[in-house]
């Protein structure tokens, strides 16, 4: 947690209600998300129990196994969801495409994306768990032979591991947990152990009129009022449960067992419907939130990979390893700590919230222009030339610890590469003399282009953090020198992986 998020945690518990710690959304969330609450058996790491699915808020659809120890039914709720999440996979990838351009250098081509893809909203970090075991323990599954299951089965299992992978990468928003989201926007009173409570947290954010955050937060923690979020379920409630699915095992006619199931059914309901309404109510909230600049250009690369993906599983359909080959495993360790950096500096160039923990931090500073000189040249490489560098005084209230030398960038104009020339103390704060290195529409002479120079008395943001200077140090996955074991085989799967228990 930063200071800043500290600071917030405090005015949170002092206040009563969340502070936010933001001033936009930092995460795409779609028009119609699926949003996915689902319950395992107590006792078992992934025995699916029942769920909440869809993408209607008012018409959830329900799927149960009445009978969880019966791998029949297992696969068969699988099928049933299978049912639900493919055909909506179908409609993204039927939405109308743009063009993007792939590779780079020579290697360029124009593909097409669709305009949508999938999201997932699960209520808390247990649902990322469950979506990564479900694939595991399905993906991998036959069609044909003893134990056949539907062809659905492993396609969907496919794409649960898929989603699973995804959800790793920083500023992915293809399966997000609403506890996360909201938890990146409101700082609570609350630690975050406490904040993986949804209905707590929403609390918080949200309380009825005349309630305090605080309060709303207390009273939400009787799980008998407000159940847990899943995919673990109540002990009390288990008890209950394991009575109706006796009653359920040990009636013979097939009116008194329809009864029984529909007994189950409505328990199970009742225990996910006020996690199904959190859910919508925080992505109702978040909605309201303005996205920040970076965000569609994320999304635009979620539908990429979606549409990658898609047409692997038309062309080749091979199923993910059960584990990562060496190489794979350390490209997929470099394009995630990739990811985090990027992800890290486009919130702050979005978001002066999120830049002033960089401001804490000695990597950015803030300041007044108070002059500016657009004429200035220096000697270029050539004897005899000259390059036009525009330089900026900036006036900063706070002592600037960056050197003279430092490659600095403005969120106001991200493409405009500047330099620190020099850092003057002045008082408690300092002058700092920025010197702009381009950024001018291309032109190599004064004037400067309308806008594209700072004028005297604007407030800038200078930072020596940059989304785009995240560059990728590993060679292609088929350039695998000899003495690293060359390029890696393609995965096949055995009639061994096809065994995997479910447990």
């Amino acid at each position: 947690m930063s200071e800043l998020a500290t600071v917030a945690a405090l005015r949170a518990t002092a206040s009563g209600d969340a502070v936010r710690l933001t001033t936009v959304r930092h995460q795409h969330l779609d028009d119609a998300p699926f949003v996915l609450v689902p319950l395992t058996l107590a006792g078992e790491a992934c025995a699916p129990l029942a769920a909440l699915a869809g993408t209607d808020p008012e018409h959830p659809v329900l799927l149960t196994v009445r009978r969880p120890h019966d791998r029949t039914e297992r696969f068969g709720f699988v099928e049933s969801l299978a049912g639900l999440l493919l055909p909506y996979f179908d409609a993204c990838l039927a939405a109308p495409t743009e063009p993007y351009t792939a590779g780079r250098g020579k290697d360029k081509e124009q593909r097409e994306r669709p305009l949508r893809a999938p999201q997932l909203l699960v209520p808390n970090a247990g649902g990322i768990t469950y979506t990564r075991l479900l694939g595991r323990l399905t993906r991998l599954r036959a069609a044909e032979g003893p134990h056949a299951v539907s062809p659905s089965v492993p396609l969907l299992g496919k794409w649960l591991t898929w989603f699973a992978d995804r959800a790793e990468f920083p500023g992915s928003g293809l399966l997000q947990t609403m506890t996360r989201l909201l938890s990146a926007h409101w700082a609570t009173g609350q630690s975050p152990v406490e904040n993986a409570n949804l209905a707590s947290l929403l609390g918080w954010i949200a309380p009825p009129a005349g309630r305090t955050g605080a309060e709303t937060a207390g009273e939400r923690e009787d799980p008998a009022a407000w159940p847990p979020a899943g995919p673990a379920t109540d002990p009390v409630f288990d008890r209950t449960l394991d009575e109706l699915i006796a009653r359920y095992d040990g009636t013979t006619g097939q009116r008194g067992r329809d009864a029984a199931g529909r007994a189950i059914d409505h328990e199970l309901r009742a225990q996910m419907l006020p996690t199904w309404q959190l859910m919508w109510q925080g992505f109702r909230l978040l909605r309201e939130l303005p996205p920040g600049d970076h965000v569609a250009g994320r999304w635009a690369y979620d539908r990429r990979l979606f549409a990658e993906y898609a047409a692997h599983l038309d062309e080749d359909g091979r199923p993910q390893a059960r584990r990562d080959h060496a190489v794979g495993a350390a490209r997929r360790l470099a394009r995630m700590e990739e990811a985090m950096e990027r992800y890290k500096a486009e919130r702050a160039y979005d978001d002066p919230l999120v830049m002033a923990e960089y401001e804490l931090t000695g990597e950015a500073f803030t300041g007044v222009v108070t002059a500016r000189d657009e004429e200035r040249t220096v000697p270029g490489a050539r004897p005899g030339s000259t390059l036009w560098r525009p330089t900026l005084t900036l006036h900063c209230e706070l002592p600037v610890p960056m050197a003279a030398g430092t490659d600095v960038k403005s969120p106001a104009r991200p493409g405009q590469k500047a330099e620190i020339l020099e850092v003057l103390p002045d008082g408690p704060g300092a002058v700092v003399v920025i010197q702009l290195n381009g950024g001018f529409n291309n032109k190599r002479k004064p004037p400067a282009p309308e806008g594209t120079l700072a004028d005297l008395g604007e407030t800038l943001t200078f930072t020596s953090i940059d989304p785009s200077g995240v560059p990728s140090s590993l060679p292609a996955e088929e350039d695998t020198p000899w003495t690293h074991g060359g390029p890696p085989q393609p995965y096949e799967p055995t009639d061994e992986d096809a065994e995997e228990v479910w447990e």
